[in-house]
C-alpha cells in the first residue's frame, strides 16, 4: 500500500527510511523465526522418517529367529534416532532386563529432548515480535505529535506529518502482529509433531523391551 500527499512518500519503506529501528528490529527477529522453522521442519522431516511400526516388525522376526547380529547390523545402516533407539536395547539382549531397562531409558532421554528442540523459542519470539511491534509504534506516535508542535506549521503539512506518522505506527504494530501469528502457528504445528515423535519414541522403548526381555526368558 502506497500513500502519497503532499509530496511525500508513504508506506512501509517510507516508514522503514523515517525510523528503521524497531522495523529492521523485527526483521531480524523474523529471520531467526524463519531459520528455527525450516530447521526444525526439515529435522522432523528428514530423522523421523522411519516407520516405527514396520521397522520394528522386521526387527522383531529377526530376534525371534535368534539373529540379533543382523538386527544390530541393521540398526547401523543408518543414523536415525529409532533405529539409534532399538540398537541401544539390542547391544543389551544378552544381559539382564534391569541393563536393558537402563540403556533404553538413557538413549531416549538422549533422543526425546531433540525432537522438540528450539521449538519452545517460537512462543517467547512472538512475545518479542509483538513487543518490538508496540514500543515502534509508542515511539512514532510520540515523535509524530511532538513533531506536529512546530511553529510555522501548514495545516496541509501537519495532515500530512499525522498520517504518515500514524501509518508508521501502524505498521510498526501490523509487522509486529503478523510474526506473531506466523510463530503461534508454527509452534502448534512443530510442538504438536514433536510430541508424537516423543510418543513414537516411548512406545518403541516399551515394544523393543518387552521383546528382548520375553526373548530371554523363552530362550531358558
Amino acid at each position: 500500500m502506497l500513500a502519497a500527499e503532499g509530496g511525500g512518500q508513504g508506506g512501509m519503506w517510507a516508514a522503514i527510511e523515517h525510523n528503521p529501528t524497531f522495523i529492521v528490529a523485527n526483521l531480524v527477529v523474523s529471520a531467526v523465526v524463519v531459520t528455527i522453522i525450516i530447521e526444525r521442519t526439515a529435522f522432523q522431516l528428514s530423522r523421523y522418517r522411519v516407520n516405527s511400526k514396520e521397522f520394528f516388525a522386521a526387527i522383531k522376526k529377526l530376534v525371534a529367529a535368534g539373529n540379533v547380529d543382523r538386527a544390530i547390523k541393521l540398526c547401523d545402516g543408518n543414523d536415525y534416532p529409532i533405529l539409534q533407539l532399538v540398537k541401544a536395547g539390542l547391544t543389551h539382549a544378552s544381559k539382564g532386563a534391569d541393563e536393558i531397562d537402563a540403556a533404553l531409558s538413557e538413549k531416549l532421554s538422549e533422543l526425546k529432548p531433540q525432537a522438540e528442540k528450539r521449538i519452545g523459542a517460537l512462543w517467547s519470539l512472538a512475545n518479542i515480535a509483538t513487543l518490538i511491534g508496540l514500543i515502534g509504534t509508542v515511539f512514532g506516535l510520540i515523535n509524530t505529535f511532538a513533531a506536529l508542535a512546530a511553529q510555522g506549521l501548514s495545516q496541509a503539512d501537519k495532515q500530512r506529518m499525522l498520517s504518515n506518522g500514524i501509518a508508521e505506527a501502524m505498521y510498526n504494530t501490523a509487522f509486529g502482529l503478523g510474526i506473531a501469528v506466523i510463530c503461534m502457528i508454527a509452534h502448534v504445528l512443530l510442538h504438536t509433531r514433536a510430541k508424537n515423535i516423543q510418543h513414537d519414541l516411548e512406545s518403541t522403548t516399551e515394544r523393543v523391551f518387552n521383546l528382548l526381555t520375553i526373548s530371554s526368558k523363552s530362550s531358558y
